[in-house]
């Protein structure tokens, strides 16, 4: 049995112009098209839509699914590792709710506190997070670079406990810059200069971003939920903070 462009994208949720495009990059050919054009799909097509679907749940970017799906010919097999991925995925957003809730009872204990020292343990604001966002984001956009820097093997080699530790000393630095911000340094001090030194080297051990790329990585951090959240969990305005200090960074530094 075939299906239509049309019949799938109703019965996927995916729009007809999101499955042409993934056709045109070689992601999910139909299975035939008609004479009048038209783009059909059959069993092994939904399999591989479905599949596609469940990597973009879980973060990925589309160059990546495309290496995924057309090593995994097998769709039994790839369903399993697609499941094991779901799994633990599931495990990851219970470990951040966990810290969610840990973080509002904490904060109502202490409430009327001064504002750094509400949280006893800050690097527990950031337990289940992901600590590569930076290079997914940088895999999506610029993937030539990405490629380039050998940054997929350097990530795939990290042990649980060097990504835990990333994240501790990416927390301890979130925390420093709190307090220059609190204490009204300026963002381009020697001081916050000296932590973005610490920031941009820890990026550079995977992927070297150039003036532009920081500057985009910068905005990002008062444009993008994910990013701003983290920050602002620290102490409301370092996610801006953050942003300008970037900024000043690239320019006096990076260009």
């Amino acid at each position: 049995m075939a299906w239509s462009i049309a019949q799938v994208a109703q019965m996927s949720g995916v729009t007809s112009r999101t499955l042409r495009h993934y056709d045109e990059i070689g992601l999910l050919p139909p299975a035939r098209v008609g004479g009048n054009g038209y783009r059909y799909y059959e069993e092994d097509q939904l399999l591989r839509l479905q599949q596609v679907l469940v990597l973009r749940e879980l973060g990925l970017g589309l160059t990546e699914i495309k290496e995924i799906v057309e090593r995994h010919t097998d769709p039994i097999t790839a369903l399993r590792e697609h499941h094991r991925g779901l799994l633990a995925e599931r495990d990851r957003l219970d470990r951040v709710a966990g810290m969610v809730e840990r973080t509002i009872a904490e904060l109502q204990q202490n409430e009327g506190k001064t504002t750094m020292s509400k949280i006893s343990r800050p690097e527990n604001l950031f337990e289940g997070f992901n600590s590569a966002q930076y290079e997914a984001d940088a895999r999506e956009r610029w993937p030539e670079q990405w490629q380039r820097s050998g940054q997929q093997a350097l990530l795939a080699g990290r042990t649980p406990r060097e990504l835990e530790q990333m994240q501790r000393e990416a927390t301890a630095g979130m925390i420093r810059l709190a307090e220059h911000m609190l204490a009204g340094t300026p963002v381009d001090a020697p001081q916050v200069f000296a932590e973005l030194d610490v920031h941009y080297r820890h990026l550079s051990e995977s992927w070297t971003p150039t003036a532009a790329q920081y500057l985009h990585l910068a905005r990002m951090q008062a444009e993008e939920e994910h990013f701003r959240t983290n920050y602002e969990q620290v102490a409301e305005g370092l996610a801006e903070y953050m942003r300008d200090a970037m900024t000043a960074y690239a320019h006096a530094r990076l260009t």
